[in-house]
């Protein structure tokens, strides 16, 4: 692109043409335009740098309908390209300024920053209608899926709507030390699925009774491995639970672009997919994961374990080796997300991929090598009984639910593409 365009030049030329119907009869020349970078994969990651600057104190279901928005509206951007113009150059515009609006309209304050990252992605462009016309239904298809988005019960407010706590009884949820907090995420249940039909769509059946062998043996393994000061918890299980105490979000977020780079042999079309499928799957196992957590309030192991129930004596100084997260302990939630994404990244680029690192805020200075989507939902399940805050059953329950929400949202993908 040869000249600088503002973003409201750019709406102002995109709106002109749509309306006039100017449709171009050649297709656009590329010049050296072939060696310009993956826009997906440049828009992937300002998509993440703008969640992570502006949405760390939103709760993590808001800020995956963030992602889940802007590349489903991208993804609907790139179906249709129209005759006689460059395909690269329609789909390249029309994916930066379907992510631009939508980022713009959901995060505002990060408007200097996505402005400049639309400016790069169109300098490498070159003019014409091509441009011009991706633009266009690049802004269309993000507002109109903002507007069918409207009031959908996935904001910070509505997420966290206050939960009257039962009265205290055994096996039932109360507020954890130490700070007896409130309840979070109690909304999310009631809120609007991308894919379900609704959030109890897969309930989880009720879990084990406090007595029975299942359930007396997980906390066992908690009481034993989760405590602060374990005298069985190894140096590397250590290890493991802190790393994986950072949010699911934040972990998951470089495996998903690792995926994105995986298929860049494919149509932008087929990458952009990819990251709206997923995030919005993440969206309706985090919705689904309330209607569990709160339809089943079952105390969190730090409260059995001070109490006592069964074989297993009251302890009351019994601390976790980390703060319990303030909701009911089945199932959990770091487990539904990790079984969600291992099931749709497996589906769509298959269950191994090379090596790639990972670091986590939690464990400072740890740097971990994967290469199979699976050892990460492992290590899930194992880091939350050794952080001493959830039950194991709660961790296979976590992964089951996210498995059946993925596998529904696979099956009904093509829902999120269709243009209302």
């Amino acid at each position: 692109m040869n000249s600088p365009k503002t973003r409201a030049a750019l709406v102002a030329s995109t709106a002109l043409l749509v309306a006039s119907g100017a449709a171009p009869s050649v297709a656009a020349a590329h010049a050296p335009g072939h060696s310009r970078t993956s826009v997906a994969l440049a828009w992937y990651d300002t998509t993440a740098d703008t969640i992570a600057t502006a949405g760390s104190s939103l709760p993590p279901v808001t800020n995956s309908r963030t992602w889940a928005i802007s590349w489903i509206a991208a993804a609907r951007a790139l179906q249709h390209v129209p005759s006689g113009v460059d395909r690269r150059d329609y789909q390249d515009a029309a994916l930066a300024a379907a992510l631009h609006r939508s980022l713009v309209e959901l995060v505002p304050t990060r408007a200097p920053e996505l402005d400049a990252a639309l400016q790069q992605t169109l300098d490498q462009t070159p003019d014409g209608p091509a441009e011009t016309l991706g633009a266009a239904a690049g802004e269309r298809q993000a507002l109109e899926v903002l507007h069918d988005r409207e009031g959908d019960g996935l904001d910070a407010a509505s997420v966290n709507a206050p939960f009257t706590v039962p009265p205290a009884a055994p096996g039932v949820w109360q507020p954890t030390p130490p700070a007896f907090a409130p309840a979070i995420q109690n909304g999310s249940r009631f809120a609007r699925p991308f894919l379900l039909k609704s959030g109890s769509q897969f309930r989880l059946p009720a879990p084990p009774a406090l007595t029975s062998k299942q359930y007396q043996t997980d906390l066992k393994e908690v009481r034993d491995f989760g405590k602060l000061n374990s005298t069985v918890r190894t140096a590397r299980q250590t290890d493991t639970a802190n790393f994986w105490f950072d949010s699911s979000l934040a972990l998951w977020t470089k495996p998903i672009r690792v995926a994105l780079a995986a298929t860049s042999h494919q149509p932008l079309l087929k990458q952009a997919e990819l990251v709206a499928l997923t995030n919005a799957t993440l969206v309706d196992t985090q919705i689904a994961t309330s209607d569990s957590k709160y339809a089943y309030p079952l105390w969190r192991p730090v409260t059995a374990i001070r109490t006592g129930v069964g074989e297993i004596p009251a302890d009351p100084s019994w601390t976790p080796l980390h703060t319990t997260p303030a909701h009911p302990d089945y199932p959990s939630g770091h487990n539904t997300y990790a079984g969600a994404t291992e099931t749709v990244l497996t589906a769509l680029v298959g269950p191994r991929t090379a090596p790639f690192t990972l670091t986590s805020v939690t464990a400072p200075g740890v740097v971990r090598t994967y290469t199979a989507w699976h050892q990460l939902t492992l290590e899930n399940m194992d880091a939350r009984v050794w952080l001493g805050i959830h039950t194991r059953l709660a961790d296979e329950a976590g992964v089951k639910l996210g498995t059946e929400v993925a596998r529904y949202g696979l099956n009904h993908a093509q829902s999120l593409f269709q243009e209302h």
